[in-house]
């Protein structure tokens, strides 16, 4: 019979043990009797890659590498399992079974014995697990941490396979690790590397009797926390906070795969949440501002991202950090909003409504840069306004000149059109055009003054604006 959590169950028993187990946590059994069992379909075959990603596949494997006596049997094995010829694989503790087919299409019944852990060794394991939280949290993540298994160890269990402890039995008769059991453990490497819960159904416990067997002992350790174990709390949170010793890290070393490549950049940044709901927000909480927020991380963060897999990236200066009016700006130019938003955007830059579209204009044409040309008016020395004055005449040919007069310490307007340049202080040109009255950015700048007009259309705005 099979439960909800797909596990089959071949007798009565609620956990499906068979055989007595000794305080000292040797089971009576190998084989595993008829127990909990889970039934994994034939995996595809495994052109061009490995069999074990994850150090513990890696460690399952090294024990069956070093068990076996006849490296070329074991090579076959990794050939069929490659091929796709390992069936089925039912898991139940103490045994794995497959039927394997040979090159010739032969069909044989495989099975790999490992030895169950007993009562008193289940016993220590939980309640090492109990004691460090992020031994539960990694299991369902399903990962297997170096340090669970040292502190396994630790307590007398050993999780992992050693020498000898993969025992082969198959119907061809061989009496080592033959082709078909071989195959069948390089299969089983793939599931354990997908769940370490195969591993400990293997060893006896199956993950829905495991974790309530935890929550039942989280609750009574909880209980005796509140009675007064605060010591026993202060000396789990040290045990939490040394981390992973050097010595293990390194020991793991010659088992843990390579770090995988970082991942490609999404094409566009995420969606942002929908806050429109049934529920009413709470007080002073204001939905759309929120999604606003929102969507403007998503797209701050996917541009960080691109800019941290570019080439030269380490080498870039650190960006500018913003003034909570320069930032209000930004976030207008970049989302958008709607008017009701785009009001309070302007409260928070320090502008009137209507003096945030310039602003917005400027913050495009070239960010913090345009932005204080648009705002602030300051005074060339003598010697760089000379050397301004210079660049004007020389900027166009003999009679094409337009006629400019002063309009302030760095500003020169066109005679008869409504055109501006502005000089930066690092010596660029900002081409600005009057519209309804206001002076607003018109362009990007330029480092020669005929090009910062020259870049100006006539005629209407160019439409870059935002919604007050």
């Amino acid at each position: 019979m099979s439960d909800d959590y797909g596990y089959d169950y071949e007798d009565d028993s609620p956990y499906g043990v068979d055989g007595s187990e000794g305080d000292d946590g040797a089971s009576a059994s190998r084989d595993g009797g008829r127990g909990p069992e889970r039934t994994f379909a034939a995996l595809p075959p495994a052109h061009g890659r490995g069999f074990a990603t994850s150090w513990w596949g890696r460690a399952w494997l090294q024990a069956l590498e070093d068990t076996a006596l006849d490296g070329q049997q074991l090579k076959q094995g990794r050939q069929l399992a490659r091929k796709g010829g390992v069936g089925a694989v039912s898991v139940r503790p103490g045994r794995i079974t497959a039927m394997v087919r040979d090159r010739d299409g032969t069909a044989y019944r495989s099975d790999v014995l490992l030895q169950q852990l007993g009562a008193g060794a289940w016993d220590r394991f939980l309640d090492m697990a109990v004691d460090r939280a992020g031994h539960i949290a990694a299991l369902l993540d399903r990962e297997m941490p170096p340090h669970l298994v040292e502190d396994a160890a630790g307590a007398g269990v050993e999780l992992l396979p050693g020498i000898g402890d993969l025992e082969p039995e198959c119907t061809c008769g061989a009496w080592d690790h033959c082709p078909h059991s071989g195959a069948l453990c390089y299969q089983v490497a793939r599931l354990l590397d997908e769940d370490p819960f195969v591993l400990l159904l293997m060893r006896g416990r199956e993950e829905r009797r495991l974790l309530d067997e935890l929550q039942v002992r989280s609750a009574a350790r909880a209980v005796r926390l509140g009675d007064g174990g605060e010591g026993e709390a202060t000396g789990v949170a040290e045990r939490e906070i040394r981390g992973v010793p050097a010595g293990e890290a390194f020991a793991a070393a010659g088992i843990l795969p390579p770090l995988p490549a970082p991942p490609s950049a999404p094409d566009a940044p995420g969606l942002g949440p929908s806050l429109d709901t049934e529920t009413p927000p709470a007080p002073g909480i204001d939905p759309a501002a929120l999604e606003v927020l929102a969507a403007d991380s998503a797209v701050r963060a996917h541009r960080m991202l691109l800019d941290a897999l570019a080439p030269g990236h380490e080498e870039q200066p650190l960006p500018v950090e913003l003034t909570p009016q320069q930032d209000a700006v930004r976030l207008a130019a970049d989302a958008r909003p709607d008017a009701r938003i785009g009001a309070r955007l302007a409260a928070g830059s320090g502008r009137p409504s209507a003096d945030l579209d310039a602003a917005v204009r400027a913050w495009r044409y070239g960010g913090v840069a345009a932005l204080a040309v648009l705002d602030e008016e300051w005074a060339p020395d003598p010697e760089d306004l000379g050397r301004a004055r210079a660049r004007l005449g020389e900027a166009w040919e003999a009679g094409e000149r337009p006629a400019l007069r002063a309009s302030g310490r760095a500003r020169w307007t066109v005679a008869g059109a409504d055109l501006q340049l502005r000089l930066d202080r690092d010596g660029r040109w900002w081409p600005y055009r009057k519209e309804r009255g206001r002076w607003v950015p018109a362009g990007p700048a330029d480092d020669d003054p005929a090009g910062a007009l020259a870049g100006v259309e006539d005629g209407a705005a160019d439409g870059v604006g935002v919604a007050v």
